[in-house]
């Protein structure tokens, strides 16, 4: 039912001004809290040193204890009998003179806990004090 006979209804406009002062006043707020740095460049000459040579790495003795539990001293296989048998494959593997050698343990996940022990123990009656433990990480590892 249209009650106003002869009157045409006008089509809503969107009136724009309103909202371009609002942008406005965003922009002009962002111009004025925004901070420039400014960096300053220095114009140094570092002053040289002299270095004196790094010392050498220390031998390293690997040995690796697979999951069945074979053990190999420098990816050569070694048969066990027991801890001093064991110390003496390792005191073949040490250079006459070297000093300070470094034992590689690298075992393998599934490897027994005892396997590993008597390395230790092969270690220590081979007066080897300093070892360390080979890792991965976990991204290498494979899913199970």
């Amino acid at each position: 039912m249209n009650f106003r006979k002869g009157k045409v209804r006008d089509d809503p406009e969107i009136n724009l001004i309103p909202f371009i002062d609002v942008l406005l006043v965003i922009l002009i707020f962002l111009m004025v809290t925004t901070t420039y740095n400014r960096y300053s460049e220095l114009q140094i000459i570092l002053p040289t040193a002299e270095a004196i040579k790094v010392p050498d790495r220390p031998l390293e003795i690997n040995i690796a204890v697979s999951a069945s539990g074979d053990y190999a001293i420098n990816n050569n296989r070694v048969s066990y009998h027991d801890p001093a048998a064991l110390a003496e494959d390792l005191r073949r593997f040490i250079p006459s003179g070297a000093k300070d050698a470094v034992l590689v343990i690298s075992a393998d996940g599934d490897a027994p806990h005892q396997r590993v022990i008597n390395v230790m123990e092969a270690a220590r009656l081979a007066r080897l004090d300093k070892l360390t433990f080979a890792t991965q990480t976990g991204q290498a590892q494979s899913n199970k």
